[in-house]
Protein backbone atom coordinates (compact mmCIF):
# COMPACT_ATOMS: atom_id res chain seq x y z
CA UNK A 1 0.00 0.00 0.00
CA UNK A 2 1.16 3.50 -1.01
CA UNK A 3 1.39 6.51 1.32
CA UNK A 4 2.54 9.76 1.42
CA UNK A 5 5.80 11.14 0.73
CA UNK A 6 6.60 14.64 0.37
CA UNK A 7 9.02 16.13 -2.76
CA UNK A 8 11.93 16.32 -0.87
CA UNK A 9 11.61 13.18 0.16
CA UNK A 10 11.64 11.16 -3.14
CA UNK A 11 15.63 10.30 -3.04
CA UNK A 12 14.76 8.10 0.04
CA UNK A 13 12.67 5.81 -2.01
CA UNK A 14 14.01 4.76 -5.16
CA UNK A 15 11.68 2.26 -7.52
CA UNK A 16 9.22 2.52 -4.41
CA UNK A 17 5.33 3.20 -5.42
CA UNK A 18 4.37 6.09 -3.14
CA UNK A 19 1.88 8.68 -3.07
CA UNK A 20 2.32 12.46 -3.81
CA UNK A 21 -0.29 14.46 -2.23
CA UNK A 22 -0.22 18.54 -3.28
CA UNK A 23 -1.42 21.42 -5.92
CA UNK A 24 -1.06 21.65 -9.51
CA UNK A 25 1.46 23.49 -9.80
CA UNK A 26 1.77 23.87 -13.69
CA UNK A 27 1.51 21.21 -16.47
CA UNK A 28 3.46 20.80 -19.51
CA UNK A 29 1.51 18.97 -22.02
CA UNK A 30 4.01 18.11 -25.03
CA UNK A 31 3.13 15.87 -27.70
CA UNK A 32 3.82 12.02 -26.47
CA UNK A 33 4.10 13.27 -22.53
CA UNK A 34 2.80 15.75 -20.14
CA UNK A 35 4.71 16.84 -17.39
CA UNK A 36 2.56 17.57 -13.90
CA UNK A 37 4.49 19.86 -11.23
CA UNK A 38 3.28 18.93 -7.97
CA UNK A 39 4.11 21.53 -5.20
CA UNK A 40 4.04 20.53 -1.43
CA UNK A 41 5.07 22.12 1.59
CA UNK A 42 8.55 20.42 1.09
CA UNK A 43 9.38 21.92 -2.36
CA UNK A 44 7.96 20.53 -5.98
CA UNK A 45 8.01 17.48 -7.72
CA UNK A 46 7.80 16.33 -11.22
CA UNK A 47 5.00 13.68 -12.22
CA UNK A 48 5.43 11.48 -15.80
CA UNK A 49 1.85 11.36 -16.99
CA UNK A 50 1.19 9.24 -20.74
CA UNK A 51 -0.63 11.37 -23.07
CA UNK A 52 -4.50 10.79 -23.20
CA UNK A 53 -4.54 11.14 -19.09
CA UNK A 54 -6.40 14.14 -17.88
CA UNK A 55 -4.70 16.76 -15.84
CA UNK A 56 -6.44 18.28 -13.58
CA UNK A 57 -6.03 22.87 -14.27
CA UNK A 58 -3.23 24.74 -12.04
CA UNK A 59 -4.10 25.27 -8.33
CA UNK A 60 -6.12 21.66 -8.65
CA UNK A 61 -5.27 19.49 -5.59
CA UNK A 62 -4.37 16.36 -6.53
CA UNK A 63 -3.14 13.16 -5.12
CA UNK A 64 -0.48 10.96 -7.37
CA UNK A 65 0.05 6.92 -6.85
CA UNK A 66 3.31 6.19 -8.87
CA UNK A 67 6.66 4.93 -9.18
CA UNK A 68 10.09 7.15 -7.89
CA UNK A 69 12.42 6.60 -10.76
CA UNK A 70 15.85 8.60 -10.96
CA UNK A 71 16.32 11.46 -13.70
CA UNK A 72 18.75 14.38 -13.30
CA UNK A 73 16.96 16.47 -14.99
CA UNK A 74 13.85 16.28 -12.73
CA UNK A 75 13.81 18.48 -9.48
CA UNK A 76 16.06 16.39 -6.77
CA UNK A 77 16.91 14.00 -9.32
CA UNK A 78 14.27 12.15 -9.04
CA UNK A 79 10.35 12.29 -10.87
CA UNK A 80 7.38 9.91 -10.17
CA UNK A 81 5.64 7.59 -12.80
CA UNK A 82 2.02 8.11 -12.77
CA UNK A 83 -0.06 5.41 -11.89
CA UNK A 84 -2.98 6.87 -10.56
CA UNK A 85 -4.53 10.44 -10.38
CA UNK A 86 -7.30 11.41 -7.78
CA UNK A 87 -8.68 14.92 -7.75
CA UNK A 88 -9.51 16.00 -4.36
CA UNK A 89 -10.41 19.51 -4.92
CA UNK A 90 -10.81 21.22 -8.75
CA UNK A 91 -9.33 24.89 -8.94
CA UNK A 92 -10.17 27.79 -10.73
CA UNK A 93 -7.39 29.63 -13.18
CA UNK A 94 -5.56 31.36 -10.41
CA UNK A 95 -5.37 35.36 -10.94
CA UNK A 96 -1.23 35.26 -11.61
CA UNK A 97 0.53 32.22 -12.71
CA UNK A 98 1.99 30.91 -9.69
CA UNK A 99 4.76 29.13 -11.75
CA UNK A 100 6.61 31.57 -13.03
CA UNK A 101 10.09 32.51 -10.40
CA UNK A 102 8.62 36.09 -9.39
CA UNK A 103 5.11 37.37 -9.15
CA UNK A 104 4.18 39.13 -12.50
CA UNK A 105 1.31 41.33 -10.62
CA UNK A 106 1.85 44.52 -8.38
CA UNK A 107 1.55 45.18 -4.64
CA UNK A 108 -2.51 45.89 -4.59
CA UNK A 109 -2.72 42.55 -6.61
CA UNK A 110 -0.54 40.89 -4.63
CA UNK A 111 -2.53 41.96 -1.65
CA UNK A 112 -5.88 41.74 -2.92
CA UNK A 113 -5.41 37.92 -4.08
CA UNK A 114 -3.23 36.85 -0.77
CA UNK A 115 -4.87 34.13 -0.59
CA UNK A 116 -3.50 32.80 -3.67
CA UNK A 117 -0.31 34.81 -4.04
CA UNK A 118 0.88 33.82 -0.85
CA UNK A 119 1.33 30.82 -2.47
CA UNK A 120 4.55 31.21 -4.83
CA UNK A 121 7.78 29.97 -3.56
CA UNK A 122 8.54 32.89 -3.47
CA UNK A 123 6.28 34.77 -1.83
CA UNK A 124 5.66 31.87 0.88
CA UNK A 125 9.62 31.70 1.21
CA UNK A 126 9.88 34.92 3.21
CA UNK A 127 7.27 33.64 5.41
CA UNK A 128 9.17 30.67 5.99
CA UNK A 129 11.93 32.87 6.66
CA UNK A 130 9.75 34.93 9.10
CA UNK A 131 9.23 32.22 11.58
CA UNK A 132 12.49 30.82 11.50
CA UNK A 133 13.23 34.22 12.67
CA UNK A 134 11.30 34.22 15.37
CA UNK A 135 12.10 30.92 16.46
CA UNK A 136 15.39 31.87 16.63
CA UNK A 137 14.38 34.86 18.59
CA UNK A 138 12.25 32.55 21.11
CA UNK A 139 15.54 29.84 21.81
CA UNK A 140 18.04 32.67 22.10
CA UNK A 141 15.91 34.20 24.71
CA UNK A 142 15.30 31.02 26.16
CA UNK A 143 18.93 29.75 26.45
CA UNK A 144 19.42 32.95 28.45
CA UNK A 145 17.07 32.58 31.13
CA UNK A 146 14.09 34.23 29.58
CA UNK A 147 10.51 33.22 30.25
CA UNK A 148 7.40 33.83 27.38
CA UNK A 149 4.41 35.79 28.27
CA UNK A 150 1.41 36.42 26.46
CA UNK A 151 -0.21 40.29 27.58
CA UNK A 152 -3.71 41.73 27.18
CA UNK A 153 -4.37 43.60 23.94
CA UNK A 154 -6.96 45.26 25.61
CA UNK A 155 -5.81 47.76 28.06
CA UNK A 156 -7.59 50.16 30.00
CA UNK A 157 -5.29 53.31 29.06
CA UNK A 158 -2.68 53.78 26.45
CA UNK A 159 0.59 52.55 26.96
CA UNK A 160 2.63 55.38 25.35
CA UNK A 161 0.28 58.49 24.74
CA UNK A 162 -3.28 59.36 23.60
CA UNK A 163 -2.17 59.83 20.24
CA UNK A 164 -1.96 56.96 18.21
CA UNK A 165 -4.42 54.43 19.69
CA UNK A 166 -7.97 52.34 18.55
CA UNK A 167 -10.15 53.01 20.89
CA UNK A 168 -12.74 50.69 21.21
CA UNK A 169 -16.06 50.17 23.43
CA UNK A 170 -15.51 47.34 26.30
CA UNK A 171 -19.24 46.49 27.90
CA UNK A 172 -19.77 50.28 28.06
CA UNK A 173 -16.30 51.56 29.16
CA UNK A 174 -13.95 52.77 27.29
CA UNK A 175 -10.91 51.01 26.15
CA UNK A 176 -7.99 50.70 23.48
CA UNK A 177 -5.96 48.18 21.39
CA UNK A 178 -2.55 47.60 23.26
CA UNK A 179 -0.05 50.18 21.44
CA UNK A 180 2.88 47.53 23.22
CA UNK A 181 3.51 45.12 25.61
CA UNK A 182 5.41 47.64 27.53
CA UNK A 183 3.51 48.40 31.15
CA UNK A 184 3.43 44.23 31.31
CA UNK A 185 6.57 43.46 30.76
CA UNK A 186 7.71 45.68 32.66
CA UNK A 187 6.06 44.26 35.65
CA UNK A 188 6.65 40.73 34.76
CA UNK A 189 10.47 41.84 35.40
CA UNK A 190 9.22 42.28 39.07
CA UNK A 191 8.15 38.34 38.85
CA UNK A 192 10.53 36.19 36.60
CA UNK A 193 13.50 39.14 36.01
CA UNK A 194 13.90 38.30 32.18
CA UNK A 195 10.57 38.09 29.90
CA UNK A 196 9.93 38.52 26.34
CA UNK A 197 6.95 38.39 24.02
CA UNK A 198 5.79 37.58 20.46
CA UNK A 199 2.67 39.15 19.58
CA UNK A 200 0.57 41.61 17.28
CA UNK A 201 0.69 45.61 18.38
CA UNK A 202 -1.60 48.07 17.03
CA UNK A 203 -1.39 51.81 16.44
CA UNK A 204 -3.97 54.34 14.60
CA UNK A 205 -1.09 55.51 12.34
CA UNK A 206 -2.31 58.52 10.10
CA UNK A 207 1.10 57.62 7.63
CA UNK A 208 0.47 56.11 4.74
CA UNK A 209 4.17 54.98 4.35
CA UNK A 210 5.95 51.98 3.07
CA UNK A 211 7.44 51.44 6.57
CA UNK A 212 4.34 52.26 8.87
CA UNK A 213 1.08 49.85 9.26
CA UNK A 214 -1.76 50.06 11.76
CA UNK A 215 -0.89 46.15 13.48
CA UNK A 216 2.71 44.77 13.31
CA UNK A 217 3.94 42.04 15.06
CA UNK A 218 6.66 43.01 18.20
CA UNK A 219 9.43 40.70 19.44
CA UNK A 220 9.52 42.27 22.78
CA UNK A 221 11.91 41.37 25.44
CA UNK A 222 12.73 43.40 29.04
CA UNK A 223 15.36 42.26 31.70
CA UNK A 224 16.22 43.28 35.39
CA UNK A 225 19.32 43.81 37.23
CA UNK A 226 21.20 45.88 34.29
CA UNK A 227 23.95 48.17 34.75
CA UNK A 228 22.46 50.39 31.63
CA UNK A 229 21.47 49.90 28.42
CA UNK A 230 24.10 48.88 26.90
CA UNK A 231 23.54 45.47 28.66
CA UNK A 232 19.89 45.77 27.05
CA UNK A 233 22.07 46.51 23.64
CA UNK A 234 24.42 43.21 24.29
CA UNK A 235 21.17 40.86 24.10
CA UNK A 236 19.61 42.69 21.40
CA UNK A 237 22.66 41.70 19.57
CA UNK A 238 22.71 38.02 20.32
CA UNK A 239 19.12 37.70 19.21
CA UNK A 240 19.35 39.57 15.76
CA UNK A 241 22.26 38.19 15.13
CA UNK A 242 20.23 34.62 15.48
CA UNK A 243 17.42 35.63 13.54
CA UNK A 244 19.54 36.60 10.70
CA UNK A 245 21.18 33.39 10.37
CA UNK A 246 17.86 31.67 10.97
CA UNK A 247 16.23 33.32 8.35
CA UNK A 248 19.03 32.67 5.89
CA UNK A 249 17.79 34.96 3.29
CA UNK A 250 20.33 36.95 2.71
CA UNK A 251 24.24 37.26 3.89
CA UNK A 252 23.52 40.40 6.72
CA UNK A 253 26.87 41.80 7.83
CA UNK A 254 27.47 41.79 11.51
CA UNK A 255 30.75 42.59 12.93
CA UNK A 256 32.52 41.31 16.17
CA UNK A 257 31.67 44.66 17.91
CA UNK A 258 28.65 46.73 16.09
CA UNK A 259 29.21 50.20 16.08
CA UNK A 260 27.91 52.38 18.20
CA UNK A 261 27.17 56.53 17.92
CA UNK A 262 25.75 59.09 20.24
CA UNK A 263 22.80 61.02 18.86
CA UNK A 264 24.82 64.38 18.83
CA UNK A 265 27.34 62.39 16.46
CA UNK A 266 24.50 60.77 14.56
CA UNK A 267 23.44 63.78 13.88
CA UNK A 268 26.77 65.21 12.95
CA UNK A 269 27.21 62.30 10.81
CA UNK A 270 23.83 63.08 9.05
CA UNK A 271 25.13 66.42 8.42
CA UNK A 272 21.90 67.60 10.67
CA UNK A 273 21.38 70.45 12.69
CA UNK A 274 22.59 70.19 15.95
CA UNK A 275 19.21 70.77 17.22
CA UNK A 276 17.22 68.55 15.80
CA UNK A 277 15.19 66.64 18.36
CA UNK A 278 15.14 63.15 16.08
CA UNK A 279 16.75 61.42 13.32
CA UNK A 280 14.79 61.56 9.85
CA UNK A 281 14.83 58.63 7.43
CA UNK A 282 17.27 60.91 5.50
CA UNK A 283 19.58 61.07 8.55
CA UNK A 284 19.16 57.05 8.96
CA UNK A 285 19.93 56.41 6.05
CA UNK A 286 22.93 58.18 6.06
CA UNK A 287 24.08 57.15 9.48
CA UNK A 288 23.48 53.52 8.02
CA UNK A 289 25.92 54.22 4.98
CA UNK A 290 28.88 55.41 7.40
CA UNK A 291 27.99 52.51 9.47
CA UNK A 292 28.93 50.45 6.19
CA UNK A 293 31.52 51.83 5.26
CA UNK A 294 33.74 52.33 7.80
CA UNK A 295 32.67 49.77 10.22
CA UNK A 296 31.64 46.53 7.57
CA UNK A 297 28.19 46.31 9.19
CA UNK A 298 24.73 46.82 8.36
CA UNK A 299 24.11 47.41 11.92
CA UNK A 300 24.44 50.54 13.90
CA UNK A 301 22.98 51.53 17.09
CA UNK A 302 22.25 55.19 17.72
CA UNK A 303 22.26 55.83 21.61
CA UNK A 304 21.81 58.99 23.71
CA UNK A 305 18.37 60.35 22.11
CA UNK A 306 16.56 63.56 23.63
CA UNK A 307 14.77 63.11 26.41
CA UNK A 308 11.90 65.16 25.30
CA UNK A 309 12.01 62.43 22.57
CA UNK A 310 11.36 59.27 24.53
CA UNK A 311 8.39 57.64 26.41
CA UNK A 312 8.31 58.82 30.40
CA UNK A 313 9.86 55.47 31.25
CA UNK A 314 13.33 55.97 29.97
CA UNK A 315 16.14 56.39 32.32
CA UNK A 316 17.96 59.57 31.34
CA UNK A 317 21.75 59.07 31.20
CA UNK A 318 23.26 60.21 34.35
CA UNK A 319 25.77 62.18 33.50
CA UNK A 320 23.68 64.87 31.53
CA UNK A 321 19.71 64.11 31.95
CA UNK A 322 19.27 65.98 28.52
CA UNK A 323 19.73 62.81 26.89
CA UNK A 324 17.79 59.34 28.03
CA UNK A 325 19.80 55.73 28.41
CA UNK A 326 18.16 54.80 25.15
CA UNK A 327 18.78 53.49 21.60
CA UNK A 328 17.56 52.84 18.19
CA UNK A 329 18.93 49.73 16.40
CA UNK A 330 19.41 50.72 12.59
CA UNK A 331 19.13 48.06 10.10
CA UNK A 332 20.69 49.17 6.53
CA UNK A 333 19.70 52.75 7.16
CA UNK A 334 16.45 52.06 8.78
CA UNK A 335 15.13 52.18 12.45
CA UNK A 336 14.70 48.26 13.58
CA UNK A 337 14.44 48.47 17.14
CA UNK A 338 14.09 51.09 19.90
CA UNK A 339 15.32 50.02 23.73
CA UNK A 340 17.13 51.16 26.53
CA UNK A 341 16.82 51.92 30.16
CA UNK A 342 13.89 52.03 31.95
CA UNK A 343 13.16 54.04 35.20
CA UNK A 344 12.55 51.42 38.27
CA UNK A 345 11.97 53.87 41.28
CA UNK A 346 8.80 54.66 42.29
CA UNK A 347 9.30 58.03 43.16
CA UNK A 348 10.94 58.94 39.91
CA UNK A 349 8.12 57.63 38.10
CA UNK A 350 6.02 60.02 40.35
CA UNK A 351 8.21 63.03 39.39
CA UNK A 352 7.87 62.17 35.38
CA UNK A 353 4.02 61.62 35.62
CA UNK A 354 2.28 64.12 37.87
CA UNK A 355 -0.83 64.39 37.89
CA UNK A 356 -1.17 61.31 35.35
CA UNK A 357 0.43 59.43 37.59
CA UNK A 358 -3.51 58.06 39.36
CA UNK A 359 -5.02 56.75 36.04
CA UNK A 360 -1.80 53.89 36.16
CA UNK A 361 -1.96 53.13 39.21
CA UNK A 362 -1.80 49.49 38.15
CA UNK A 363 1.61 49.71 36.37
CA UNK A 364 2.60 51.73 38.93
CA UNK A 365 2.01 49.05 41.67
CA UNK A 366 4.71 46.95 40.85
CA UNK A 367 7.14 49.96 41.31
CA UNK A 368 6.14 50.89 44.94
CA UNK A 369 7.12 47.40 46.09
CA UNK A 370 10.30 47.12 44.61
CA UNK A 371 11.88 47.45 40.95
CA UNK A 372 15.56 46.30 39.81
CA UNK A 373 17.18 48.54 37.50
CA UNK A 374 15.76 46.66 34.07
CA UNK A 375 15.45 47.54 30.31
CA UNK A 376 14.19 46.15 27.23
CA UNK A 377 13.57 46.39 23.55
CA UNK A 378 10.96 45.82 20.67
CA UNK A 379 11.59 44.36 16.90
CA UNK A 380 9.07 44.95 14.53
CA UNK A 381 9.28 41.81 12.60
CA UNK A 382 8.11 42.84 9.40
CA UNK A 383 10.26 45.33 8.86
CA UNK A 384 12.63 43.39 10.08
CA UNK A 385 12.02 41.15 7.19
CA UNK A 386 12.05 44.42 4.88
CA UNK A 387 15.44 44.85 5.40
CA UNK A 388 16.46 41.67 4.94
CA UNK A 389 14.79 40.78 1.76
CA UNK A 390 15.30 43.93 0.09
CA UNK A 391 11.55 44.89 -0.20
CA UNK A 392 10.38 48.35 -0.79
CA UNK A 393 7.68 48.25 1.28
CA UNK A 394 6.57 46.54 4.63
CA UNK A 395 3.23 45.43 3.37
CA UNK A 396 5.49 42.65 1.37
CA UNK A 397 6.60 41.27 4.18
CA UNK A 398 2.87 41.09 6.38
CA UNK A 399 0.67 38.28 5.17
CA UNK A 400 -2.37 40.68 5.80
CA UNK A 401 -1.47 44.18 6.15
CA UNK A 402 -4.04 46.24 7.91
CA UNK A 403 -2.93 50.41 6.89
CA UNK A 404 -5.17 53.60 6.42
CA UNK A 405 -6.78 52.02 3.42
CA UNK A 406 -6.97 47.73 3.77
CA UNK A 407 -9.22 45.82 6.12
CA UNK A 408 -9.29 43.10 3.59
CA UNK A 409 -8.60 39.78 2.99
Amino acid sequence: MSYRVLSAELARHPAATIRLAGWVHRRRELARVTFLIVRDRAGLAQVVVPPGVPVPAEESVVEVTGRVVANEVAPGGFEVAYQKIDVLSEAEPPPVELFRPTVEAGLPALLDHAAVTLRHPARRSVFAASAAAVAAFRATLDALGFTEVFTPKIVGTATESGANVFALDYFGRPAYLAQSPQFYKQTMVGVFERVYEAGPVFRAEPHDTSRHLATYTSLDAELGFIRDHRDVMAVLTSVVRAMTEAAALDAVRIPDEIPVVHFTEALRLAGAPADEPDLAPEHERAVGAWALREHGSDLVYVEGYPMAKRPFYTHPQPSDPRWSNSFDLLFRGMELVTGGQRLHRYADYLRALGPQAQPLDGYLEAFRHGMPPHGGFAIGLERFLARLTGAANVRETTLFPRDLHRLTP
